[in-house]
């Protein structure tokens, strides 16, 4: 995850967090030697107490909601490719994501690309060459602020195949612009994914759930995570129903919104002692 600043004319520089989730999938055996990096271990053990405080009082760790989230948005986007028969992923602002790494070697039919800011796309693509992936892995640049242009999101999505079931997955990428913003990119996704025999779109958010009981940490980390970044981390709804209208007023259809919880007893997540803090969405155009 490659983090665009909320102020559209600073699009260049590469977040930390993008690091620090690299190593937290890598040592939780989501990942390959080959995407930590010096600073993702830096990181990891400059948060360790801050993890061990937050579990504490709070029951849970900023490691719990990143491995919720990634293990549910990989549960969804294989089920659309075994259900739904989706054939081309797009995963924007993709970092060190391992993702496309591990669905190609789930779904060999799959063509995968990852979209990032020029420097992280580099980065990113000079990892995937290291490790030996196929042509059918490619990483690509991308801006998702760019409304029309070389990097902006009708472009990318341009180089797919017409005549193929499309899906966009993004993670850790949304709360770092205010809603407003970040709507009419959602807007451009549901407009570009149109294009396709049928588009698909899973993403994380982080409500701003003012009566969850550990509200109190939540804004902590949302500070936290903000002097990290050098920027905003704004949360987004406050609630399940309102989460729903607004992808649905930007262009998507049969919006569905999954809390971690519910797949407790499905999937191998982490569990918080009390109740979950991101919000897993998937949805159609």
């Amino acid at each position: 995850m490659s983090i665009l600043s909320s102020d559209a004319k600073d699009t260049s520089r590469i977040s930390i967090s993008a690091h620090y989730t690299g190593y937290v999938w890598y040592r939780h055996g989501l990942s390959a030697p080959d995407f930590v990096t010096v600073a993702g271990r830096v990181a990891n053990a400059a948060l360790t107490p801050i993890n061990a405080f937050l579990r504490k009082v709070a029951g849970a760790s900023i490691d719990t909601f990143l491995l919720q989230r990634h293990n549910v948005i990989d549960h969804l986007v294989s089920q659309l490719v075994e259900e739904q028969g989706v054939e081309q992923i797009v995963e924007i602002a993709a970092g060190l994501s391992p993702r496309g790494y591990r669905l190609r070697q789930k779904y060999p039919q799959l063509t995968y690309i990852e979209a990032d800011l020029p420097g992280m796309a580099a980065r990113k693509g000079s990892l995937l060459k290291k490790i030996g992936v196929g042509a059918q892995h490619q990483v690509r640049a991308c801006n998702i602020l760019e409304e029309s242009g070389d990097e902006s999101i009708a472009a990318l999505l341009a180089t797919l195949d017409p005549g193929k079931k499309t899906a966009i997955v993004t993670e850790g990428l949304v709360n770092y612009f205010e809603l407003p913003v970040i709507r009419q990119v959602w807007a451009r996704m549901a407009d570009g994914l149109k294009a396709f025999p049928a588009g698909y779109y899973v993403t994380d958010l982080y409500p701003d759930f003012a009566d969850h009981p550990s509200y109190k940490y939540v804004k902590f980390a949302q500070g936290l995570v903000g002097f990290f970044t050098r920027g905003d981390w704004p949360l987004h709804y406050p609630s399940d129903e309102a989460i729903r209208a607004g992808f649905s007023e930007d262009g998507f259809a049969g919006v569905e919104v999954h809390d971690p919880a519910s797949f407790y007893e499905q999937l191998n997540l982490p569990r918080a002692k009390t109740a979950t803090l991101v919000r897993l969405i998937r949805c159609a155009v």
